[in-house]
């Protein structure tokens, strides 16, 4: 007896309650007009292996994964894709036909797509990036701008050993700069990327001088909330092409969506106006 089941999709992580993940998802099941659902699961680390064996026997087809599971997910996964492996971190899973669990990082490709989206003269080779922050995020956005062929990467984190690591595993094309010289960094660079939690709500700001920014350079904070960040209002007024963090969370979904629903859904004005609600 062979029946349809309708298909199931989530995001785990421990808190998950503020994810956009379900607005986002919902949005796009109700604009194709597909039968499905996506929900949030608070899952703590003692049962992540539990659920997801548990997970495609209950009618999941996959889940995306956020803090603090991203690593932990790559040890339980039966496939891990190249990008996933570089990154040293998952954000999607697809819970194969087969059994199988495939693990793959949409970041970066979320990352790339937006600057694309919104900065649509952005040219990544004209020089250097700087990136602020060594962080997972920070790992997703040097493996992507180093695959979209920028020359050299400068980068800058308050932990400097968390840097040099990243160095380490990326290559040559990177320099680690010292977090008190951060400011001078961004007069060098084509493109600045912001991947620390400074400036979002609740977190300290970010306190890197700003006033080496020129016009010209284009300039991504990944922080959300708020949506313009100090960094993005004084890129700005600078003249900087500013490129704000909301259009990654859309765009690395997008893959994810098409693997578990069939569809490929596009980042639009009324998406991102359905996610911020």
């Amino acid at each position: 007896m062979s029946h349809d089941r309708i298909p199931l999709a989530g995001v785990i992580g421990s808190p998950v309650a503020h994810s956009k993940s379900p607005r986002l998802h919902t949005h796009w099941l109700k604009v194709h007009g597909l039968q499905g659902h996506y929900i949030p699961m608070d899952i703590v680390s003692d049962d992540l292996e539990t659920a997801l064996r548990t997970l495609p026997k209950l009618g999941f087809v996959g889940v995306n994964v956020t803090i603090p599971h991203k690593e932990a997910v790559m040890k339980i996964a039966d496939i891990i894709t190249d990008r996933a492996a570089l990154i040293g971190a998952a954000n999607t899973l697809i819970f194969r036909k087969d059994g199988k669990i495939h693990a793959d990082n949409t970041d970066g490709y979320g990352f790339i797509e937006n600057l694309r989206q919104n900065a649509p003269d952005w040219d990544p080779k004209a020089g250097p990036a700087a990136v602020l922050g060594a962080g997972g995020a920070a790992r997703a956005v040097v493996a992507s701008l180093l695959d979209v062929g920028v020359p050299e990467i400068l980068i800058s984190n308050r932990t400097r050993a968390r840097a040099e690591a990243l160095a380490q595993d990326f290559g040559a094309r990177l320099t680690v700069v010292e977090w008190v010289q951060a400011g001078n960094m961004l007069e060098d660079a084509s493109t600045i990327v912001n991947t620390t939690s400074l400036g979002m709500v609740g977190k300290p700001e970010l306190r890197v001088p700003l006033d080496g920014l020129r016009a010209g350079q284009v300039v991504n904070d990944l922080v959300y909330a708020p949506l313009q960040t100090r960094l993005l209002r004084e890129a700005q007024d600078m003249g900087c092409t500013v490129v704000d963090g909301l259009g990654m969370l859309l765009h690395q979904a997008v893959p994810a969506f098409e693997r578990w629903f069939g569809v490929r859904p596009e980042v639009d004005a009324a998406t991102r106006a359905a996610v911020l609600r």
